[in-house]
């Protein structure tokens, strides 16, 4: 596989950066186990007017 290495380096890069996603702004608390994060009922609120607004029908 030496004649793909640009596409084995392209993998290897994530498609999604989390770090500056809306969803990461009010984080109230993480779950203990699973680290899963909780966000605040304002972000949770801001969120469906978001998608409410800017929905196609």
């Amino acid at each position: 596989m030496a004649e793909n290495k640009s596409k084995e380096k392209f993998l290897a890069n994530p498609i999604e950066r989390h770090d500056t996603a809306a969803w990461r702004g009010h984080i109230e608390k993480t779950k203990p186990e699973s680290n899963v994060p909780i966000p605040s009922e304002e972000s949770v609120h801001n969120a469906k007017e978001w998608v409410d607004s800017n929905s196609l029908s």
